[in-house]
């Protein structure tokens, strides 16, 4: 089963986008368009996944299949724990980041300096609201104070523009870039 379960990389990053949102629902394009695979894999991967009972299709609208993560697995938790542990805090935000459709994102601040042990400072550019549930659930699992600043792009550009100060500060000091190119 192991063999089975980590035998691609694509199949890894599906698992770790469906059980990184396990409340969110994805259809084979979104999927291939986050994970940046070509979307026949991606399907071949949940077909897979499907027959080992760890994705499920939720439904199907129109032409598009909607897959999840099957919380209802035996083995669900445990994997969940182990993408977690294997991923990292950087690697735990980037998926749902992408998840929430962010155009651009970074920590900055003593974590992004080396300071494990401090608040992480989070900048998002264009993400949807709901990323603030799953954020709160990364500082559940990852036992960190996640403070998070969000802008619209469009804000972002005219604050850069403008040449703010507090953008500035943002973008001068060192940071992690988690995805998009500022």
């Amino acid at each position: 089963m192991l063999k089975n379960l980590f035998s691609s990389s694509i199949r890894a990053d599906i698992l770790s986008l469906l059980l990184s949102s396990p409340d969110e629902k994805f259809y084979i394009r979104e999927i291939a368009k986050l994970i940046r695979k070509n979307p026949s894999g991606v399907m071949r991967e949940l077909d897979n996944l499907k027959k080992m009972g760890i994705v499920i299709k939720s439904e199907k609208i129109a032409n598009l299949k909607y897959f999840q993560a099957d919380k209802n697995s035996p083995l669900f938790s445990e994997l969940k724990n182990l993408i977690t542990k294997s991923l990292g805090l950087p690697g735990a935000l980037k998926a749902v980041l992408r998840a929430s459709g962010a155009k651009a994102a970074f920590l900055y601040g003593p974590y992004a300096e080396g300071d494990d042990a401090a608040p992480v400072d989070l900048f998002v550019i264009g993400a949807s609201s709901s990323l603030t549930k799953e954020l709160k659930d990364i500082e559940t699992r990852f036992n960190q104070k996640i403070s998070c600043t969000m802008i619209e792009e469009e804000e972002y550009r005219l604050k850069k523009k403008k040449g703010d100060a507090n953008l500035k500060r943002f973008l001068s000091g060192k940071r992690i870039n988690l995805i998009g190119r500022l």
